[in-house]
């Protein structure tokens, strides 16, 4: 019997080791395929999903994740890997207390495996578990010394997650957030353009309109505009509304004209 005590912990120590080395592997596709990730290709939302879905890949014992993409001056972005995290990430906004929450906050990760009796969200916790999810991980997603975002993985589990787990995901969390900001600005820089885009048509359609007036009524530029401004607060539409209206008139007369010279 004493000799078998070295094999048997050998036979531990090599599954402790071939599991560790299938978590790096784990790790390594994640990483490999989140840098793949083609923010012009994908849409904000499609490419946060594809970030929160290879997190459950790469940490250990993970059922499911949710990410947050904060953005200053507009509605954070939640999005989901699996259907039973809308409804724990919804708990958890809609109380504004939970590990997500605190992990943006603060900066830094919140790990719990028994969210039922967690002291420090005493409202989300519980609900949490009766619904059967009792072990989180939130991770911050940093990039520039700046919160873009939070990651949580949820499991069903209890004590689903220990220092590893955490540590795989820290490693994790630097590419995503690096991945998350890039797709943050491509979307800035896309809502900028079009915003200029729309600027530049209706600055078109004013001058048109513009042109339609003082050619119609021998006005200057200066009135032109000015009445297309009165009209606007008049009928609380935007000016490139009213002379959209003025332009459409100016069209409809001219193709009448045409219709009784022929």
């Amino acid at each position: 019997m004493v000799d078998e005590l070295p094999a048997r912990g050998d036979a531990v120590e090599q599954t402790a080791r071939t599991q560790s080395e299938s978590e790096d592997d784990d790790l390594a596709w994640s990483l490999s395929a989140l840098s793949r990730l083609s923010a012009a290709r994908l849409g904000m939302e499609d490419l946060l999903t594809e970030v929160a879905t290879f997190a459950v890949q790469a940490i250990p014992g993970a059922d499911g994740a949710g990410l947050t993409l904060i953005e200053a001056g507009r509605a954070d972005t939640i999005v989901k890997s699996a259907p039973f995290v809308r409804e724990i990430d919804g708990i958890q906004y809609g109380l504004g207390e939970g590990p997500c929450i605190s992990a943006a906050a603060l900066g830094k990760p919140m790990r719990s495996g028994s969210l039922g009796g967690d002291p420090r969200w005493p409202r989300f916790g519980p609900r949490a578990g009766r619904l059967g999810v009792h072990s989180v991980l939130s991770l911050p997603l940093i990039s520039a010394n700046q919160v873009v975002g939070a990651m949580n993985v949820y499991a069903h589990a209890k004590d689903a997650f220990d220092e590893r787990s955490e540590h795989l995901g820290q490693l994790y969390a630097v590419p995503a957030a690096i991945a998350v900001q890039n797709a943050q600005v491509l979307a800035q820089t896309q809502r900028l353009a079009a915003k200029f885009q729309s600027a530049m048509t209706n600055r078109a359609v004013i001058d048109r309109a513009v042109g339609i007036l003082m050619s119609r009524s021998g006005i200057t530029q200066a009135d032109a505009e000015a009445r297309i401004r009165l009209l606007s607060q008049q009928e609380n539409a935007k000016m490139a509304v009213v002379a959209e209206g003025i332009v459409a008139e100016a069209v409809r007369r001219a193709r009448a004209r045409r219709t009784e010279g022929t």
